[in-house]
């Protein structure tokens, strides 16, 4: 594994395995496959409504604790519930979280980046950031902020690199985390011809190709699966290293194409959709 070094001196793994719209069931049993597979890192969130069941895979792989670099993120309509942290512990099923995000910038998420400071210097939270914020909300968090931002969550891949982001994200020491970082299944880009190319040399599939560039580019990468066979080869991405013309070359490929952006009426709809965490398994 090979690791990124946060702003307060945390380690966090380049890869881990991610959850989102994963059942409670296929949650447990794909955090349970990664782990056994050398995982040591794992992305829920109150919104995927599957917190128990990572709390569960954990308990049941036999790691410590502290071997495990756990992920969450609070949802707007949470922001202001004083307890949200507490109880997404509870959820969780342990006593600290590594790394919790604020997953939108909608509502009062002024309010929820506090709670999430008074939980990091109470020691519930080893480190703070920020999941899908533009670089004028980063500013924003910036000019409030007690403790800074050490991580960003936003969508990245090949075709959508995010260097203006990136760049600034690197003056202020803050690490950016690639969702979507095969690009959202998009077979146009799995299929571009150089990763064809570069899968032959290295023994590889286009997808380890990817991930490969993103790890060498800083992206820290969370890749979802619920086949055992996908969670194993994802993870399989450190015995070999593209040359630095091979990472020109993938560069060359941005776009600026996304597959997901906000609008004001989707972040109003985040505010008042109120994820069953309490019901769920």
């Amino acid at each position: 594994m090979e690791y990124a070094t946060l702003n307060n001196g945390i380690k966090m793994p380049m890869e881990g395995i991610g959850t989102f719209l994963l059942s409670p069931d296929e949650a447990e049993a794909s955090v349970l496959s990664a782990l056994q597979c050398g995982y040591r890192l794992i992305d829920t969130a109150n919104a995927y409504v599957n917190e128990k069941a990572v709390g569960r895979a954990m308990k049941k792989s036999g790691l410590k604790r502290e071997e495990i670099f756990l992920e969450t993120k609070l949802w707007p309509s949470f922001y202001e519930q004083e307890d949200a942290v507490e109880k997404t512990l509870q959820r969780l099923d342990t006593d600290y979280i590594d790394l919790l995000l604020i997953h939108q910038p909608a509502g009062n998420y002024i309010a929820g980046y506090r709670q999430m400071e008074k939980a990091y210097k109470a020691g519930k939270v080893k480190a703070i950031g920020l999941s899908n914020f533009d670089r004028e909300q980063i500013k924003e968090i910036l000019s409030i902020c007690e403790v800074k931002p050490a991580v960003l969550q936003t969508e990245v891949h090949p075709y959508s690199q995010e260097k203006a982001l990136k760049a600034f994200l690197d003056q202020e020491g803050i690490v950016i985390q690639a969702w979507y970082p095969l690009g959202h299944g998009d077979k146009a880009l799995i299929q571009e011809p150089l990763f064809t190319e570069l899968g032959k040399k290295y023994s590889k599939s286009s997808a380890q190709i990817i991930l490969r560039w993103h790890i060498q580019n800083g992206n820290i990468v969370i890749p979802g699966s619920k086949n055992p066979a996908h969670i194993k080869d994802n993870f399989d991405l450190f015995d070999f290293a593209l040359t630095d013309d091979e990472m020109a070359q993938l560069t060359a490929m941005d776009k600026q194409k996304r597959y997901y952006t906000s609008t004001p009426q989707m972040l109003q709809a985040y505010v008042e959709m109120v994820p069953d965490v309490d019901g769920q398994k």
